[in-house]
């Protein structure tokens, strides 16, 4: 979702000022954020500025340390990307290719390429995620979803090429493709004319001093951390066929993610640094995009960005060129579906984000059971019968069995059996959800008796009341306009949205999923607003 279609916080921020952090000053960092929390991860994390480094180990029960340490490596999922950038711009410089070539130039002769009117895909296009192909091949046959991409290889992937059809010019149109990724790992791999693997070793590696680091073959002295789901069971590795491992299959200890982050920032020149810096030049602009990094302004600063998930890790980096800084997060667990590491990550580039708080074992109020009981169908098809079974939340997909439903303090509901979240939304004909699972967020339509609710409607003079600009925090507001008998609130930087009123000093925004709460003081007067989104909740006084 773009910030042109949701509420979501702007990333242009006031830059605070830095100073180097201590051992100590970080582990209380994560410790506030992680400590109690129901996933039950630990986390890797370190934060370089300048020439100092600090690093934390820290779990969210404390006897499960053991899990983690400086031997253990970490799938790090998608910011697997940024190493075949890398890799790529290592390739240009060496007069190998050029991000003006076509896709086809890089492949087997022969093999079927979609294009749009003429226009090809470019080399360009699959660093910006500009191609059009998909998210995912077509031809992965049956995927097992504790390792989805395992059984899928170089045949089938470039076949699944064949089968697109763009909707729109390359280059026009950003769509997140693993797709694209694998694909464009491939073709580094073979333009290199060797494997993934002993590429990313010779050329990146081993000039950086990431000696732990691979692919399918450990180095000795090191452990490969064990994955966990979001509640806290043990999740399959994922394994990749060798050439397309560039989308995620590489597996690193935060001392190499630390080596790997103190390249980016250049403090020392190895034979590796020239395509470093070639791939961290800027190429597109919706999103901010260099080579396979995303750019966040953070004040006059730009911070080059990555997450990266798998079935059962996560993982954040981050580095600041100009301020000489940098963030690494390793988890052994995936939070993919319940918001990512951004709280921690985001807070760590900049303190101005919000830390955010550990998610803990809940008790859900009896009137949101109440009024999240009935009959569902998801955006996709599946059908979904909800509960409530005493203080809890029951649900029962069709032809399939009932599982119970754990929640959480940051209001979400989670089955104990697997990983996935059902996240309550008001919406303006009453309750409902959204189910998330896979990468998936599928809106929940009502199909019981109960399903309308007429609007309420408030008229112009009260809504003017709600009028003013409202700043969530540095360089982001909420701006509130009554237009007739319609409310709007626009986010900075972003265009204006109607929302629904549902009961007095409450709305909605069934667009984004929003729901707005406004304050008043003793006299009746509208003195702040608290938004809900996500599973995040920011106050903002009105001014």
């Amino acid at each position: 979702m773009t910030l042109a279609h949701s509420l979501a916080l702007t990333l242009a921020v006031a830059s605070g000022s830095v100073h180097a952090m201590s051992d100590d000053a970080l582990a209380d960092l994560v410790s506030q954020r992680l400590q109690g929390d129901r996933t039950g991860a630990c986390m890797a994390v370190a934060v370089i500025e300048g020439g100092s480094v600090a690093r934390t180990f820290q779990c969210a029960d404390g006897r499960d340390i053991a899990r983690i340490g400086a031997d253990t490596a970490f799938e790090i999922g998608s910011v697997s990307k940024t190493m075949t950038a890398a890799l790529l711009a290592d390739l240009i410089l060496q007069g190998k290719g050029s991000l003006d070539d076509p896709l086809s130039a890089w492949l087997p002769a022969g093999t079927r390429l979609p294009d749009y009117q003429g226009k090809p895909i470019l080399i360009r296009h699959m660093v910006t995620h500009s191609s059009g192909l998909p998210a995912l091949p077509s031809r992965m046959a049956a995927p097992n979803v504790d390792d989805p991409y395992a059984r899928l290889d170089e045949a089938a992937l470039l076949a699944s090429l064949g089968d697109v059809t763009l909707a729109a010019a390359p280059g026009t149109t950003f769509e997140y493709s693993n797709f694209a990724s694998m694909v464009l790992s491939y073709a580094v791999a073979r333009r290199a004319g060797t494997d993934m693997e002993t590429l990313l070793k010779q050329r990146l590696f081993a000039p950086l001093g990431m000696q732990h680091a691979y692919i399918d073959h450990a180095p000795p002295g090191v452990r490969a951390a064990v994955g966990h789901t979001p509640n806290a069971r043990p999740a399959s590795a994922w394994h990749f066929h060798a050439n397309l491992a560039g989308v995620g299959g590489v597996r690193a200890t935060l001392e190499d993610m630390v080596r790997y982050v103190q390249g980016q920032l250049g403090g020392e020149a190895t034979s590796v640094s020239p395509a470093l810096a070639l791939s961290q030049q800027k190429l597109s602009d919706a999103p901010p995009m260099a080579m396979n990094w995303m750019l966040m302004p953070v004040g006059e600063r730009i911070v080059h960005v990555h997450e990266g998930g798998t079935g059962g890790f996560s993982s954040f980096v981050s580095f600041d060129k100009d301020g000489q800084r940098g963030v690494v997060i390793l988890s052994d667990t995936t939070w993919n579906s319940i918001g990512s590491l951004g709280s921690l990550g985001l807070h760590l580039v900049d303190v101005r984000f919000p830390l955010g708080s550990p998610r803990r074992e809940s008790k859900p109020d009896a009137a949101l059971l109440d009024a999240l009981a009935g009959e569902y169908q998801l955006a996709g098809g599946m059908k979904m019968t909800v509960r409530r079974r005493g203080d809890a939340l029951e649900i029962q997909p069709a032809g399939q069995g009932a599982y119970a439903m754990g929640y959480d303090s940051a209001g979400d509901f989670y089955p104990r059996e697997f990983d996935a979240v059902l996240r309550p939304q008001r919406t303006s004909e009453g309750q409902s959800f959204t189910w998330m699972q896979m990468g998936a967020a599928l809106p929940a339509r009502r199909m019981d008796a109960t399903a309308s609710k007429p609007a309420l409607k408030l008229d112009a003079a009260v809504l003017r009341e709600y009028e003013g600009d409202y700043p969530l925090m540095p360089a982001f507001a909420l701006t509130v306009k009554a237009q007739g008998e319609t409310l709007t609130i626009q986010g900075t930087g972003q265009p204006a949205l109607p929302v629904q009123a549902v009961a007095p000093d409450e709305f909605v925004m069934d667009a984004v999923g929003a729901e707005i709460r406004f304050e008043r003081d003793a006299a009746g007067k509208v003195v702040a607003l608290t938004l809900k989104q996500a599973g995040q909740q920011l106050r903002g006084e009105r001014k």
